[in-house]
């Protein structure tokens, strides 16, 4: 299946823990069970020539959980970079950390891996994916509105100028806003995530778990999106 409606799909990939608990599992189980999901969603996404994936892998917000399993997090994304990052290289994929990795609490060493990965697949097109880390909305545009106010404290600026030029201010301006807001596991909420980006992004809740997502949900997320009129307002 192949479709140029859908350009940018963004993902909160909620249901990890959920997932593991319904199986007696620990936590930190099904979040090696949602790897998986998301190298089938970016199979999915090169193979229906989606340009743009951006996932919610860890929020400013998940700090507030228990250390063991915010270490984990740690460990396991840096894991997965250094097992799976040339298998997606030679895939096509380009990375782009989406928060404040400037962070004390994140590890040198994941620090030092995200930005390798930035740069071994920044010339990849086949697809953009954003990996939004240690990421938080509120804070993205109170850094905006901070940097605007300090590049321009001696300009007198109008409405319309920071208007026009308010997403420049952003971490990554470049990146076109979201087509579809994915949340998985039953859950109707956005969660601190691309608030701003998300103006006229439609939103789609499912019931199925991030681990239980595969091909065949995915091409019914795809058909439910080509099924909505987009107006934009206009009607």
């Amino acid at each position: 299946m192949n479709n140029n409606n859908l350009d940018h799909l963004a993902i909160i990939m909620d249901g990890n823990g959920r997932w593991a608990l319904d199986k007696g599992l620990d936590r930190t189980a099904g979040h090696a069970a949602g790897e998986h999901s998301l190298s089938k969603t970016i199979d999915w996404a090169i193979k229906n020539n989606i340009k743009w994936l951006t996932v919610y892998a860890f929020s400013t917000e998940n700090w507030l959980r228990s250390d063991e399993e915010v270490e984990y997090l740690m460990f396991f994304n840096r894991d997965i970079l250094t097992r799976r990052r040339d298998e997606f290289n030679q895939k096509g994929v380009r990375f782009r950390f989406l928060g404040d990795l400037t962070d004390e609490k994140i590890p040198d060493e994941n620090k030092e891996l995200m930005k390798e990965t930035e740069n071994l697949t920044q010339d990849n097109t086949e697809l953009n994916l954003n990996f939004a880390f240690n990421y938080g909305s509120h804070d993205e545009i109170h850094n905006a509105v901070l940097n605007l106010h300090n590049l321009n404290l001696n300009k007198k600026l109008t409405l319309k100028d920071v208007k026009d030029s308010f997403i420049n201010y952003f971490q990554y301006p470049e990146v076109p806003f979201p087509d579809l807001l994915l949340r998985t596991a039953g859950e109707n909420r956005i969660s601190n995530f691309l608030l701003y980006q998300l103006s006229y992004t439609e939103l789609l809740f499912i019931e199925d778990l991030w681990p239980d997502i595969n091909a065949d949900i995915l091409d019914n997320v795809l058909l439910e999106f080509n099924s909505r009129n987009r107006t934009y307002g206009k009607n």
